[in-house]
């Protein structure tokens, strides 16, 4: 049973339609009648010049329109893109999946392609045919394809809708590190800025998923922005693939299926590290002008994905061990931080340093000392490492109001990064 039943009146010329009326009153009442005891949410989407509020309903009322739709809630706005987001919005504050769409025949697969734009798998959808007679006869349907160009105005839509939404929980900021040479662009992202709206994803989230509610197309406007503050290219953008090990990606040869680190040479191009509780760590030649990033949980940390990353840029740019700089980003701190024992003895192993408690069942585990520690054995000078000032030290999980933390928030998490890119 859908839990939201969405009614598309999008575009339907109404006011002067009385057939319509009719058979939107017996679409209402059936809808209500069905779905009405056990939906949380009923919707119906229109035009913002067809206007269906209560007091000021343009909709005529006479036939008993006006009783029904008091049980509905009626989003209008002028563009689709901007219907659909605000039904959204109000799908997600109710923490809701399962929806039934009735939409106009001719209007289905443009519906469709809307959704895929801004919903994610967490959605399940169901569509139900509205038939609407106008004069001059049925409604003709539309192909069963939506041709490139048709796809491409979808996505001009959603977009230009997005980049009109105002930034949330305060200013867009970046954390950035001196040891960097201006040749570079870099910084570390917090969780202010961006558009992302539910709770635990907002503002600035940086990673979508078929697991998570935030779409594509919203973490891609939050990189526009960002590109735009930091001064990247945000179209010449890629991210680590992860799989918490320790495989390298060296840009310009075949990309792998995963990946935790990333090097290149190339101008212009930004690479990226995610985040949330994982280290994202950014390295910087400014001799060989080479760059790259890693990203470091637990297990890559052990597995030596740093050291990786260092090497990979060793042996393709002939990078020296003296001249690259490494940054850790913000992470879960050995505060909040713990693994079961057993997980725990190899870092204990590395240095008695990085694990407290190591007598309890669950001890906690500082994987910054053990990432610089696995730095300066592999030969990076202990004044090139920056992993301690007042923002890159701060603990991920106790600070809600400036990262996303997978520790604290659970699998619906945001996503903050490292990024790194050489300036053209």
């Amino acid at each position: 049973m859908a839990e939201v039943v969405l009614i598309d009146l999008f575009g339907l010329q109404l006011n002067s339609q009385k057939s319509c009326h009719q058979t939107l009153l017996k679409t209402l009442n059936a809808v209500q009648y069905h779905h009405g005891a056990k939906a949380k949410f009923l919707c119906i989407m229109c035009c913002s010049n067809i206007s269906c509020d209560h007091h000021n309903c343009e909709l005529e009322t006479s036939n008993g329109l006006s009783t029904i739709l008091r049980e509905f809630e009626t989003v209008s706005n002028p563009s689709l893109a901007a219907s659909l987001y605000t039904i959204k919005q109000k799908i997600d504050e109710k923490n809701l999946s399962s929806i039934k769409v009735i939409v106009p025949v001719h209007r289905k697969m443009l519906m469709k392609a809307f959704i895929d734009q801004l919903f994610t798998d967490v959605y399940n959808f169901e569509f139900e045919d509205l038939q609407m007679t106008l004069r001059g006869g049925p409604l003709k349907q539309s192909s069963d394809i939506i041709t490139a160009q048709e796809l491409e105005a979808i996505q001009n839509e959603i977009e230009t809708y997005l980049r009109s939404l105002p930034a949330l929980k305060g200013e867009l900021t970046i954390i950035t590190s001196p040891l960097i040479s201006d040749i570079f662009i870099h910084g570390f992202t917090t969780r202010t800025g961006g558009i992302s709206y539910i709770p635990t994803l907002s503002s600035f989230n940086l990673f979508s998923s078929s697991k998570r509610r935030d779409p594509k197309v919203v973490v891609q406007e939050n990189l526009r922005r960002l590109g735009n503050a930091a001064g990247f290219n945000w179209k010449k953008f890629y991210r680590i693939k992860t799989d918490h090990a320790n495989d390298v990606w060296i840009m310009g040869r075949k990309e792998p299926e995963s990946y935790d680190g990333i090097t290149t040479n190339q101008r212009g191009v930004t690479i990226a590290a995610l985040g949330a509780d994982c280290i994202p760590i950014v390295f910087a030649d400014p001799v060989k002008k080479a760059c790259g990033v890693a990203h470091s949980g637990w297990r890559g940390t052990l597995l030596g994905v740093a050291m990786a990353t260092v090497n990979a840029m060793i042996a393709e740019y002939g990078c020296s061990l003296e001249d690259i700089i490494v940054v850790l980003g913000p992470s879960v701190g050995p505060c909040c931080f713990t693994l079961p024992r057993e997980s725990a003895k190899a870092f204990h192993n590395l240095h008695p340093g990085c694990v407290r408690l190591f007598d309890s069942p669950n001890p906690y585990v500082d994987i910054r000392k053990a990432t610089r520690i696995l730095l300066e054995q592999g030969g990076i000078l202990p004044q090139n490492i920056q992993d301690q000032n007042q923002e890159l030290n701060l603990c991920t999980s106790c600070h809600p109001d400036k990262f996303f933390s997978h520790v604290r928030d659970g699998l619906n998490f945001g996503t903050q990064i490292g990024f790194i890119s050489i300036r053209e």
